[in-house]
């Protein structure tokens, strides 16, 4: 039972039944092996997109800056595959390529570590929260929200990508590339490519099942009670700015996962992955598609790269152009995304059988009022 206008709970998962066959079984059976790929990479996206929707759009949080945590994911793992390689080639002692080919003579102190596959995943999965928690704790117990967040996070991605750059060790300008293994399988072979195109799927599934228990959850509700009325809800003894750091986290959680598997699939991560323009990239995906819902930003980046793609190959100087147009008439004409337009629909039938119903319960008169 639900109320009007409202979804009943089994329509999301069925939607999510028929996407586990998407994902699970047509594609893998229609596409060739590049495309599959690439679906892989644009899942990716999907797993942040997923992280901001929570932060943004039920949050209110205006996240500029989810390349910094996307990069710390990829760069972790970039760094235990490139040790692995290194030492699957030339013994326990060798050093990465790119750092032989530099002049290195022993790897940094900081590199050892991630020479473990569980210390690497470790700093995957917990690095990007508590870093995002921290920091967005402190922005937010001094109240600074809105625009002024917006740029900060923004500057946090731009400093992290100039650091970045600045750092041989870690490949400068030209990041971390060229792997050939993947916690013992080779990336070369088709399988295992096609493995690690189902573990990103299944990764996606999982993300969207953890954001859709924070939004439907009391905590959910708090942070949608925090974004309106942020005054009202500390007045009645809550600390907003640990809801919001929350929340920010489970979007950097959702974004060092993403990065982590981004790195086999594309191959590569260097500064220019995670600065300023990815991030907005990223942002745009959500907006387009529809940032208040669970499956609108999804939808929306994948939407949006797997178009990129396909426009940038046809028309490589105008797809930019169509981008940003796109972008502004969404924007402007449809503040919600296009998820907003079901939204719309689902409440015009709502509202046109609510009118109906006092129409037909008018007309039907009995005996002692005819009479």
């Amino acid at each position: 039972m639900t109320t009007d206008g409202e979804r009943p709970r089994w329509v999301f998962w069925v939607a999510l039944a028929v996407a586990a066959i998407l994902i699970f079984g047509v594609a893998p059976a229609l596409l060739s092996e590049f495309r599959l790929n690439l679906l892989a990479k644009f899942f990716c996206y999907g797993i942040v997109a997923t992280g901001i929707g929570l932060a943004w759009g039920r949050g209110g949080m205006l996240t500029l800056g989810q390349g910094v945590y996307f990069g710390v994911g990829a760069y972790a793992m970039a760094m235990y595959l490139k040790l692995a390689d290194a030492r699957e080639r030339g013994g326990p002692d060798a050093l990465p390529d790119f750092m032989q080919i530099a002049g290195m003579r022993s790897l940094p102190g900081y590199w050892e570590p991630f020479a473990s596959p569980v210390f690497a995943l470790a700093v995957i999965l917990l690095l990007p929260p508590l870093l995002a928690f921290g920091f967005g704790y402190l922005v937010f117990n001094r109240k600074v929200k809105g625009a002024y967040f917006a740029i900060l996070s923004q500057a946090l991605a731009a400093a992290a990508a100039i650091f970045l750059v600045s750092r041989p060790e870690l490949g400068g300008s030209n990041g971390l590339n060229r792997f050939t293994g993947f916690f013992g399988f080779a990336l070369s072979d088709p399988a295992n490519r096609q493995m690690l195109y189902f573990i990103t799927g299944g990764a996606l599934i999982g993300v969207v099942l953890l954001v859709r228990q924070f939004m439907q959850s009391r905590f959910g509700e708090l942070l949608v009670a925090v974004r309106d009325q942020e005054e009202r809800v500390r007045f009645l003894g809550y600390d907003p700015a640990l809801v919001k750091s929350l929340a920010y986290a489970v979007a950097a959680f959702a974004a060092g996962i993403a990065g982590a598997l981004f790195v086999p699939i594309v191959g590569i991560i260097s500064p220019s992955a995670i600065g300023i323009a990815p991030s907005i990239a990223f942002l745009i995906g959500v907006a387009i598609g529809g940032r208040a819902t669970l499956l609108g930003p999804v939808l929306g980046a994948i939407g949006v790269a797997w178009a990129q793609t396909t426009f940038s190959e046809a028309y490589p100087s105008q797809w930019t152009y169509l981008q940003g147009v796109l972008f502004i008439v969404v924007v402007g004409f449809l503040p919600g995304g296009l998820a907003s337009l079901f939204v719309i629909r689902r409440r015009r039938r709502s509202a046109e059988s609510g009118r109906a119903t006092p129409a037909t319960t008018g007309s039907a008169h009995t005996p002692e009022e005819t009479s």
